[in-house]
């Protein structure tokens, strides 16, 4: 298995979520929660690590946190095994907690901050039985869905606010925020010009997609599977990148990004002909193939993509991405010749 790659900086900004080996529980019950936000809390004091947002489910766990020291592998690797020693004594059990090593997003700046921390914080509501299953979150994507009743919308704002174990409460004022949590700049991005006007603000847009039905997943729009945030941005950080490009291949992604237009002259040599022909012609997989790689590899919205794809709008790209995504399934031999493209314009999949 390859190494995950760490971009350590001074100053960053990174997701961090972890899962429990074989997707089994790492919180068997509220003492385990308790033990994990008391170590979590002892990071800024230990390695200066700011904790800015954190979600405890029941067999991952979701934190936003900064790094004024290029200190994020120390810090993570502290708490990990500090948990897993106390678990595995608690519950008479050995060998491995986690699956694997930390998994770790660096975001550029504010937008992608606020946006990750309402995904972060709207977890305990992506659960099936409330209409947010990844086949829901997919076809309301693709606006297949119509707007949630009222009903479960009810359900599911009742699950956000009352959920013990996130750091929403105490930015969305139902309860006094933790000393240890930072809350600058996220408990502000949302707008007003006091703490009341702010926490309701917060509250307004962290909930906006549970009434609506779905939220855009910010990690469609990842550059090399590392970075949230623009192409210049991610090779601005290869230069701080210590790394194996054999055992790390994300490197490579990092130096060499890939844009539109390299993805519409590989699908030309694919299929033998010019993109103004096939992206036209009626059935053509063309260019929904164009929409789905570059969705996963370029870093642009749907918006984006279908306005370089010819003025298509939000909800076609989305439906057109889905569409050649299914039909992948069914043809092997069309995901040989994606593969194929992909690794002569350096893809690397994350």
């Amino acid at each position: 298995m390859a190494r995950p790659l760490r971009i350590e900086r001074i100053g960053g900004r990174y997701h961090v979520t972890a899962r429990g080996n074989d997707r089994q529980d790492i919180f068997r019950c509220d003492a385990d929660r308790y033990r994990f936000l008391e170590l979590l809390s002892e990071l800024p004091n230990l390695f200066a690590t700011r904790i800015h947002a954190y979600v405890l489910m029941d067999n991952h766990f979701h934190l936003l946190i900064q790094t004024p020291r290029p200190n994020l592998s120390r810090s993570m690797q502290w708490l990990g095994v500090s948990y897993s020693v106390w678990f595995n004594r608690r519950h008479r059990r050995s060998g491995h907690l986690f699956q694997g090593r930390f998994k770790s997003v660096v975001i550029e700046d504010d937008a992608g901050w606020q946006e990750v921390g309402r995904y972060v914080h709207l977890n305990p509501a992506r659960v099936a039985r409330l209409g947010q299953s990844k086949a829901d979150r997919a076809a309301a994507k693709a606006g297949l869905i119509a707007k949630p009743d009222p009903k479960v919308v009810g359900e599911r704002l009742k699950i956000v606010r009352q959920y013990k174990w996130s750091s929403y409460r105490g930015y969305a004022g139902f309860t006094r925020q933790l000393d240890w949590v930072w809350c600058e700049p996220l408990g502000r991005l949302c707008g007003g010009s006091n703490a009341q006007e702010r926490r309701k603000a917060f509250r307004d847009y962290t909930e906006q997609p549970l009434r609506q039905g779905i939220v855009e997943r910010p990690w469609d729009r990842l550059v090399a599977g590392l970075v949230l945030g623009s192409e210049a941005f991610a090779r601005s950080l290869r230069a701080g990148v210590r790394s194996n490009r054999r055992e790390q291949p994300q490197v490579k992604r990092l130096e060499q990004p890939v844009g539109w237009e390299q993805i519409v002259a590989g699908l030309e040599r694919l299929k033998g002909q010019k993109w103004e022909v096939f992206s036209v012609r009626h059935g053509d997989w063309g260019r929904d193939a164009a929409l789905w790689l570059g969705r996963r590899h370029t870093g642009l919205r749907l918006g984006e993509l279908g306005r370089l794809a010819g003025q298509m709008d939000y909800a076609a790209v989305a439906q057109a991405i889905s569409r050649f995504g299914k039909r992948m399934q069914k043809e092997p031999s069309l995901q040989t010749d994606i593969a194929k493209l992909r690794g002569e314009m350096s893809i690397v999949e994350m």
